[in-house]
């Protein structure tokens, strides 16, 4: 069943290619349009991992960074993807914009951000998030929420100005990818996709894939 876009969302006609150049300046085009154009969390993505014996997982996460060296996102390092990559450094990234019929798949390794790239990105979140940060033992079990609730207002009491600082298993990581594939949506699933495959030189080959 085709997918419904925005009358004001931009339109791909037939003739249209994903170009075979940089797969940066591709991604960086196609998230300024989604920025405009989908409703929430342009930035939202599935990152998958694995345990270091292949058992996948996966769940939505942000955006936080990106550019020519990867793409940036932030967890807590006890939860239980912050375990499955410090076990299994091997990710899968996944943008899907349904405004604009359009996926990129992202494919690489990952490497922990600076300690000042974490600091700098914790200090710029609202308080309460990172009261919420601070307080979360994430993805270990929980009796009752308002054992959540009252860690909140501990530190709450102990931090009223809202500047907690970072938690040090709390920081980023950074995706250096592989492989990249832009797919766009086409009418009667005759879809176009291209994927490009870093070289030994760390440049960037490219084809074009049947859908």
């Amino acid at each position: 069943m085709p997918v419904t876009t925005s009358a004001s969302a931009p339109q791909a006609s037939a003739s249209d290619a994903i170009p075979a150049g940089d797969p940066f300046a591709i991604f960086e085009d196609w998230f300024a349009q989604a920025r405009v154009h989908e409703p929430n969390d342009p930035n939202a993505m599935a990152l998958a991992t694995a345990t270091p014996d292949g058992v996948p997982s996966v769940r939505m996460v942000l955006l936080k960074g990106h550019g020519p060296d990867g793409f940036v996102f932030y967890t807590n390092f006890h939860s239980r993807k912050g375990g499955e990559l410090a076990a299994n450094g091997h990710v899968a990234l996944l943008f899907h914009w349904k405004s604009l019929r359009r996926q990129i798949r992202v494919e690489g390794t990952i490497t922990e951000v600076t300690p000042a790239e974490a600091d700098a990105y914790f200090a710029s979140r609202h308080p309460e998030s990172r009261l919420g940060s601070a307080a979360s033992d994430q993805s270990r079990p929980l009796a009752a929420r308002q054992d959540y609730l009252d860690r909140v207002e501990l530190l709450r009491a102990q931090y009223p100005d809202g500047n907690v600082p970072r938690p040090g298993h709390w920081s980023g990581y950074r995706v250096t990818p592989a492989a990249i594939e832009f797919w766009q949506d086409r009418d009667h699933r005759l879809h176009e996709r291209r994927r490009f495959v870093r070289d030994a030189t760390q440049g960037w080959n490219s084809t074009l894939l049947y859908p």
